[in-house]
């Protein structure tokens, strides 16, 4: 069974340059934490954007569904930026036809202390796992798009009440 998996950049690939913030999206960082954990399944990387989440606009959104479309696999993974994860989650609710988990990272891959690996691996075990939907896997728990939210105030997601 094959995955792929779509970068659209986000704190996940994030470079940081200075101690005020400055930044820049860097190369997808997902297929080196895949090859340091030895995962032998097929996957292939396919970079469609380089943007922190609060800069993705409807019209990329659309771009990244007509990448979730054009895909031969029916198992993908998107890593996201957090900030607007669910929103492009519910953007694609209307795929019924494959397995798409959205994830992230609160800390950037390239920082030693990073929930980017953790979250890789985790999304995926779920993207080969969980049956045909849309999800978001962040910190060990798996969230349906229809009922979750990033609670800013905890740094973490959680179902909606």
């Amino acid at each position: 069974m094959s995955i792929v998996i779509l970068t659209t950049g986000g704190t996940f690939d994030k470079i940081y340059f200075d101690a005020n913030s400055e930044y820049s999206i860097g190369e997808p960082c997902i297929s080196s934490i895949l090859d340091e954990g030895n995962v032998m399944s097929d996957y292939r990387v396919q970079s469609i954007l380089k943007k922190d989440s609060l800069d993705i606009t409807q019209d990329e959104r659309k771009i990244i569904k007509e990448a979730v479309l054009e895909c031969d696999e029916d198992r993908i993974i998107i890593t996201h930026g957090t900030d607007t994860m669910v929103e492009t989650a519910k953007f694609l609710e209307d795929i019924k036809e494959k397995t798409i988990v959205l994830t992230g990272a609160m800390q950037p891959a390239r920082f030693r202390k990073t929930d980017a690996i953790f979250n890789s691996g985790f999304a995926y075990s779920a993207a080969l796992t969980l049956e045909n939907g849309i999800y978001i896997a962040m910190s060990g728990q798996i969230f349906n798009s229809n009922n979750v939210k990033k609670n800013i105030d905890l740094g973490k997601f959680e179902t909606k009440d």
